[in-house]
């Protein structure tokens, strides 16, 4: 492991390589998936499993709160806050510039903790929205997490998140994500959302 550690003016800085992965992610520059990247069954058994695997790991650490929750559905949303009655461990920004194709290796942990059930297969679906044939695999894969009820309030949590991010300071210059955003959370709530 390296560690390097430097300041600059009034702030300090501190960075951690644990491991060198040679391997390149499935897409580089940013988080939204632009293409197909066509990626074999096993890949996605693996994925889920990674996922499933996760779930098991006890932490108190919180990657969502429920004060976000409650303070931001209405504003991104359009409807009242949700209370989140199944909490899971989650990697907490699960997109594809975090994910290598190759061989899967789950990169960027610094988010990971407590998340609603479903949030990281919602967000990987909402970053995946100009990619149907993915989306649509996303959607068969991990339908068990998606469907039920949990799983669709914490699918809610996460495009409420990208679209508050969307809003505040945008994305990688995706802006053709946002308008996708609104509609699959119109999708899901049956309420019209604000592009922002």
């Amino acid at each position: 492991m390296d560690v390097l550690e430097w300041t600059a003016g009034d702030h300090r800085y501190r960075a951690e390589l644990s491991e060198l992965v040679p391997w390149p992610v499935i897409q580089a520059g940013g988080p939204v998936l632009t293409q197909d990247p066509a990626l074999p069954p096993v890949w996605w058994t693996e994925l889920s499993a990674a996922l499933t695997a996760m779930t098991s790991v006890p932490t108190e650490r919180q990657a969502v709160r429920q004060q976000w929750i409650d303070k931001n559905f209405a504003v991104y949303l359009g409807i009242p806050p949700v209370p989140i009655n199944a909490w899971t461990t989650g990697h907490g920004d699960l997109h594809w510039a975090n994910l290598c194709g190759e061989n899967l290796v789950i990169l960027d942990w610094e988010s990971w903790g407590r998340t609603p059930v479903g949030y990281d297969a919602g967000l990987l679906h909402a970053y995946s929205l100009a990619q149907p044939a993915t989306a649509a695999r996303i959607r068969h894969e991990f339908a068990h997490v998606l469907d039920p009820a949990a799983g669709r309030t914490g699918e809610l949590v996460a495009l409420a998140q990208l679209l508050q991010l969307l809003q505040v300071a945008g994305r990688g210059g995706h802006s053709d994500l946002a308008p996708r955003l609104a509609r699959w959370a119109e999708h899901l709530t049956g309420t019209p959302v604000p592009v922002p």
